[in-house]
């Protein structure tokens, strides 16, 4: 089972410490802010997995790494410590599982329902919350009903469709690089994660998996207020309202960067 309340005090008052932010009451209305401050100050990276240090996901262990140590994560890391904070404010919040789009392929990909998200139910309409999908964030609450979000980082939508994979679909347009609509991914709203022990096995599979794209080299990013960072071990690259800059690094220069920008 997915522990309840447990280390409420700790998640609550390190949460916010995290993402600088103090506000006594969290209401529906917060979340675009939180998910923004979220957005900014946590990056979605993979070292743990590049560096053979995973370890069994529980909790405490989540507050461990990235509320204390400051580290990052992937999506099943990031929504699920959003996903303890928002119940433990009472939010009516579950997590689900959804299948990644590869959008140069024109496919779904092979590794199944590895993408955690949170869906979050308010006064009867259910939304989609994402503080795990790299660049890709909403930054709001995407609502189930087709109706377009906007935010600094672009418009983003979810489609009900009848599908392989689900019977909605994530989709956006990203600020300064898309023109028309592209898939994020497909999940199933029936088919809700309840147990930690699924959690662990998604992390096994992107660890393991011969197709993941999270298990060949390190990638680091989060987003800034005008666009966002994106560190591997050859390159970084900074977007500012449209504007891309891109230079090589050699692995001292990575050391430095990793520090400077993302605080690890």
């Amino acid at each position: 089972m997915i522990p309840k309340n447990q280390s409420a005090i700790d998640i609550n008052a390190l949460f916010r410490k995290r993402i600088g932010m103090q506000v006594e009451n969290i209401t529906f209305e917060s979340l675009s802010n939180i998910l923004e401050k979220t957005a900014e100050n946590i990056p979605f990276e993979n070292l743990c997995i590049i560096e053979n240090r995973t370890s069994n996901i529980t909790k405490e262990s989540l507050i461990e790494k990235i509320l204390v140590k400051n580290e990052g994560g992937l999506c099943y890391e990031l929504n699920l410590i959003l996903y303890f904070f928002l119940k433990e404010n009472g939010f009516d919040a579950a997590l689900i599982g959804g299948v990644i789009y590869n959008n140069d392929i024109k496919k779904y990909q092979k590794l199944g329902r590895t993408h955690v998200v949170i869906l979050v139910t308010y006064k009867e309409q259910k939304y989609l919350i994402d503080t795990g999908f790299g660049g890709n964030l909403p930054l709001k609450p995407v609502p189930l009903t087709e109706e377009s979000v906007s935010s600094k980082n672009g418009e983003f939508r979810v489609k009900r469709v009848n599908g392989e994979y689900g019977d909605y679909v994530f989709e956006m347009r990203l600020k300064h690089r898309d023109t028309d609509w592209k898939i994020g991914y497909a999940f199933d709203t029936k088919k809700s994660i309840s147990d930690l022990s699924e959690i662990n096995m998604i992390q096994k599979i992107i660890a393991e998996h011969k197709d993941s794209p999270f298990n060949k080299s390190p990638l680091i990013t989060r987003l800034t207020g005008g666009g966002n960072l994106i560190l591997t071990n050859n390159s970084f690259t900074q977007r500012t309202e449209g504007v891309v800059s891109k230079e090589t690094i050699d692995s001292m220069k990575f050391k430095e960067l990793l520090k400077q920008h993302f605080g690890m």
